[in-house]
C-alpha cells in the first residue's frame, strides 16, 4: 500500500502547482495536524484516496468547519482495509489551549485505548501530532514530546510512527527518520510518501 502523509506546511505540489507525477498511485493519505480543513479536503479530492487525520495544536475551526469526506481518528484505534491504525491528537500543554495535554493526560488517553488495541491485536502505524519525547522534538515547553509515547513503541513495535509538529526543511528522506526498533519514526511536516507491505 502506497501511502501519502502530510502534516504542518501546505505544499504548492498539493495544491496550486499539483504535481501528478510525484504523488502516483497513492491509495491512503494520513494528516498529522497542522492543516486547514480546506487543504485536507482538497488533497482528498485531488489524490482520489481515502485520508483519515488527527489533530494539531493549531486545528481550532475544525468543529465548526470539518474537512469533507475526511475521517478523524484522533484517540481511536481502527482498520483500513488490513492495516490497523492508532491516532492521537494534539501536542504537550504549554499555554492552556484545547488540543494541549499534559504528560498525564495523554498516559491516561492511551491506557483507555489499550482494550481497543487488544481487539484489533497491535497496530500498524501510529499517527500522532507530537513526536516521543527525545525523538525529533524541541525543549521549548510548546515542543516537547510526549514521553508515554515510549511505551506504545515498545509494547506494539508498529512499522510506522508519524508525526507533525515540529517544523523543519529536510535535504533528504532519511533526515526524516529515525529507527527504534522496528519502527521508522518520520516527521511528516509537509508531505512524505512511503510503502507498507499489507499481505496477510
Amino acid at each position: 500500500m502506497r501511502i501519502l502523509a502530510i502534516a504542518d506546511v501546505e505544499v504548492a505540489e498539493l495544491r496550486d502547482a499539483f504535481a501528478p507525477e510525484l504523488f502516483a498511485d497513492i491509495d491512503l493519505i494520513l494528516s498529522c495536524g497542522d492543516l486547514s480543513p480546506e487543504y485536507l479536503t482538497r488533497v482528498r479530492e485531488i489524490i482520489n484516496a481515502p485520508l483519515y487525520y488527527i489533530l494539531g495544536n493549531h486545528d481550532l475551526r475544525y468543529r465548526q468547519s470539518p474537512p469533507v469526506g475526511c475521517t478523524y481518528i484522533g484517540f481511536s484505534a481502527c482498520r483500513h482495509e488490513h492495516l490497523k491504525l492508532l491516532g492521537l491528537s494534539g501536542s504537550r500543554w504549554y499555554n492552556g489551549g484545547i488540543y494541549q495535554y499534559h504528560e498525564t493526560e495523554m498516559r491516561f488517553i492511551i491506557w483507555k485505548l489499550y482494550l481497543a488495541l487488544w481487539k484489533q491485536r497491535g497496530t500498524d502505524i501510529i499517527i500522532t501530532h507530537a513526536p516521543p519525547r527525545h525523538i525529533h522534538d524541541a525543549e521549548d515547553r510548546c515542543h516537547r514530546g510526549f514521553r508515554c509515547f515510549h511505551t506504545l513503541l515498545n509494547r506494539y513495535q508498529p512499522a510506522y510512527f508519524l508525526h507533525g509538529h515540529i517544523h523543519a526543511q529536510f535535504g533528504t528522506r532519511q533526515e526524516r527518520k529515525t529507527c527504534i526498533g522496528n519502527t521508522a519514526i518520520i516527521n511528516c511536516c509537509g508531505s512524505y510518501v512511503f510503502e507498507i507491505n499489507t499481505d496477510q
